[in-house]
C-alpha cells in the first residue's frame, strides 16, 4: 500500500471519530467551541505521529512481552513534551479548557492502537504518514463537531458571531449536545461515504 493510501485511510476509511468511533471522551468532553476541538486534535496528531514513528524504529529491540509497557512509556514521553510545550506556548484559555485531557492522551486508544496494530508491523515512514492520516482524520473531526456546536450552542464559529443570540440553543454547549451532534455527524458521514 502507498503512503498516500495509509493517509487517506486514516482520514475516511479508517476515520478515529466517525467509522472506528475511538478516542470518545476527548471527542465529546472538548468539543464545545471549534478551537477546542482543533487544538485537542493537532495535540493528539503531534503524538500519534511522533509515537508511530518511535514504535516503528524499536520495534525489533522491543520483547513481546513488554511491548505494551513500552509502547505506553513512549507515549507518555511525548505527552509530557507536549504538555511542557503547550504550558510555555500556547494561549491560557486553551490549556484551561483542554485541561486534564492533554495528559489523558497517554491512554487515548487511537494512539495504544495504531501503535499496535500499524505501527509495530511496518516501516517508520509508513507509520508516519499512518499516524497524519489517522491525526489528521481526528482533528477533522473535532474540528467539525466543535464548529457545530459552537454555532448552535453559541452563534459563532472560531469565535467570530454568525447568528444573533436569540437563536442560540444551550443545549449544544452542554454535554448531551455533544452526543447529539456526534450522532448527526457521524449518519451524515456514513451516508455519504457510501457513496
Amino acid at each position: 500500500m502507498s503512503n498516500f493510501k495509509i493517509f487517506l485511510n486514516g482520514l475516511i476509511k479508517e476515520n478515529p471519530t466517525f467509522v472506528l468511533l475511538l478516542g470518545m471522551c476527548p471527542t465529546l468532553a472538548t468539543t464545545t467551541s471549534a478551537i477546542n476541538g482543533l487544538s485537542m486534535g493537532l495535540a493528539t496528531m503531534a503524538v500519534l505521529v511522533c509515537t508511530n514513528f518511535v514504535i516503528s524504529c524499536i520495534k525489533r529491540v522491543t520483547p513481546d512481552m513488554v511491548r505494551i509497557p513500552v509502547f505506553i512509556v513512549v507515549i507518555a514521553a511525548f505527552v509530557t513534551m507536549l504538555q511542557m510545550f503547550m504550558s510555555a506556548y500556547a494561549p491560557d484559555s486553551i490549556n484551561k479548557s483542554l485541561g486534564i485531557f492533554i495528559p489523558l492522551i497517554v491512554v487515548n486508544c487511537i494512539i495504544l492502537g495504531r501503535a499496535e496494530s500499524f505501527a509495530a508491523k511496518n516501516t517508520p515512514v509508513a507509520s508516519l504518514f499512518d499516524g497524519l492520516g489517522i491525526g489528521l482524520g481526528f482533528t477533522c473531526a473535532l474540528t467539525l463537531l466543535g464548529m457545530v456546536r459552537e454555532l448552535l450552542g453559541a452563534g459563532s464559529i472560531f469565535g467570530i458571531g454568525l447568528l444573533p443570540e436569540s437563536t442560540n440553543i444551550l443545549l449544544f454547549v452542554l454535554p448531551p449536545g455533544a452526543f447529539v451532534t456526534l450522532g448527526y455527524l457521524i449518519a451524515i458521514f456514513n451516508k455519504v461515504a457510501k457513496k
